[in-house]
This record gives structure tokens, C-alpha cells and sequence, in this order.
């Protein structure tokens, strides 16, 4: 019984096989089964969202659920490797208290109540016309064509690549006349 025991115990098993105790030999049954959290997950590429660096990550999903995120070891960036914030991704998407509601508080309101996307979404599109309508500038004092408004500006987010900025730049200049637009793109 002490034998049967003994041979069980991995630095016995690796004195009797040389080996380094790093391999089968310091398994147990337990451990012999193991497989990854993301064993049989689907794989997706994306970019971190928190800074201007783009560092690389693995999107693991499976059966509809997010299984971890990663960091891309074939990122030429950050070949493999999040800061803090990057490697807590996950954290951000799955935790108990991450708001999942559009929330509200009216003018002089005391409280946050809840919106649909809908009537939030609405909500934007009409202040953002309605202070375009009140402040849009055609011409300047000598006369001269201007056709802007300096009532509102965009700030683009640190991920935005420059076909995005692109974009927003036409829809937010051309389109609704900003001349305040600046972005955060490093990648």
C-alpha cells in the first residue's frame, strides 16, 4: 500500500524517469484532464478599446457566450501581450454591474431613470438638429461663406482608425457643418 502510494507521488515518478517534473509525471488524475477555458471556443479578432496603442486580441465565443479575451500573439503591436486594463476586457463586457440601460436624468432631475435605445437615440438626433438649426453660421461679418457651427464639437474615441475619422469628419463637417472635430486615431 505504501509502494502503490509512493509511486503515485510525482518526485517519486521523476526520480524514477529522469524527467524534469514538468510533464506527465507531475499529473494527476485531475490535472490529466484538464483542458483550456476556451477549448472548443470560435476565435475573433478585435483591437483593445481602451487607448490609441491597438494592441491585439483574441475573442473567444462559444454557443453564443464570451468564453475570455486575449491577447494576440500575432498582433505585430503587442504580440501577445495587455496592459492592465486590456487583459481586464473581459471583466468589462461580463460583470454583474455593467449597465445594460440607457440612462437618463432630465434637466434639474435628482434621479436616473431608464430610456429605450429608440427614444435615447432620438433624443440626440433632435438636440444635435435643434442646435444646429439655432447656431449654423452661413456667412461671416465681411460676408464671406462660412456655413458652420461652433455649438458643437465631436471627439473621436482612441480606437477610431483614420476611414472612420474619415467618415465622421464628412458626416460632422460636411454634413452638418461642426468645425470643432478632432480624434484620438493612432492606429
Amino acid at each position: 500500500m505504501i509502494r502503490e502510494l509512493l509511486s503515485r507521488w510525482p518526485v517519486i515518478k521523476q526520480i524514477q524517469t529522469g524527467a524534469d517534473g514538468t510533464g506527465p509525471e507531475s499529473w494527476s488524475e485531475r490535472t490529466r484532464h484538464l483542458v483550456p477555458k476556451n477549448h472548443g471556443a470560435e476565435v475573433a479578432r478585435s483591437i483593445c478599446p481602451y487607448c490609441g496603442v491597438g494592441c491585439g486580441q483574441l475573442i473567444f465565443h462559444k454557443d453564443n457566450k464570451l468564453v475570455s479575451i486575449e491577447g494576440d500573439p500575432e498582433s505585430p503591436i503587442s504580440r501577445g501581450r495587455l496592459c492592465p486594463k486590456g487583459s481586464a476586457t473581459y471583466q468589462l463586457h461580463t460583470h454583474e454591474g455593467r449597465l445594460k440601460k440607457v440612462k437618463y436624468r432630465r434637466p434639474y432631475g435628482t434621479r436616473w431613470e431608464e430610456v429605450d435605445l429608440d427614444t435615447a437615440m432620438q433624443m440626440i438626433a433632435d438636440r444635435v438638429w435643434d442646435t444646429r438649426e439655432r447656431t449654423f453660421v452661413e456667412k461671416n461679418d465681411k460676408g464671406e461663406p462660412v456655413m458652420h457651427t461652433a455649438a458643437m464639437a465631436h471627439l473621436g474615441g482612441a480606437t477610431l482608425d483614420n476611414e472612420e475619422n474619415y467618415l465622421i469628419k464628412k458626416l460632422f463637417a460636411g454634413g452638418l457643418g461642426m468645425s470643432c472635430i478632432s480624434n484620438q486615431a493612432r492606429i
